[in-house]
């Protein structure tokens, strides 16, 4: 499978000279912890939620500071075309959770660690519907019965037991 079947397309982008409250209010009402940083197509920078914590208000900087100020200009990619396993590999060495996805040099999505998780767990229900599927059709035979286990009382054992 590869990196552009599981993306989020598009990715959340906002130009450099934008305000912390302004990526506040965007990442709000996308529902995200990150937005990339993006000028003409080219990737400049990621902010997250905690970037906008520690560095922006933990900084000292207002509301109206601009998000190049807090963003890290520094960020972990992964290309569309690369294999999901490539994406594994990138999320465990750079210890990032979150890997914008670029074609050509230009920002086409962003592949988060939930989205691997969600593809596994996915492929568990996959594997594991057939196998409930048949448990749920086939009533127990006599061999596969089982009592219900006696109820554990607390403190010291009534006579007679």
């Amino acid at each position: 499978m590869k990196v552009s079947e599981l993306m989020t397309a598009p990715a959340v982008c906002v130009p450099p000279h934008v305000s912390l409250v302004e990526v506040s209010r965007r990442m709000a009402e996308y529902a995200v912890g990150s937005v990339l940083v993006v000028e003409d197509g080219t990737l400049l920078g990621i902010v997250t939620d905690r970037d906008l914590a520690v560095r922006g208000m933990g900084g000292g900087l207002g509301t109206e500071a601009r998000v190049e100020a807090v963003m890290s200009p520094r960020v972990a990619t992964i290309e569309a075309a690369d294999d999901l396993q490539m994406a594994y590999r990138s999320f465990r060495r750079t210890g990032v959770r979150r890997l914008p996805v670029l074609d050509a040099g230009r920002v086409v999505g962003m592949l988060t660690i939930d989205d691997l998780f969600l593809e596994v767990f996915r492929r568990l229900a996959d594997l594991l519907g057939p196998v409930a599927w048949s448990v749920l059709q086939e009533p127990p035979g006599p061999s596969e019965t089982v009592s219900p286990p006696e109820p554990r009382l607390r403190g010291p054992r009534p006579p007679g037991r």
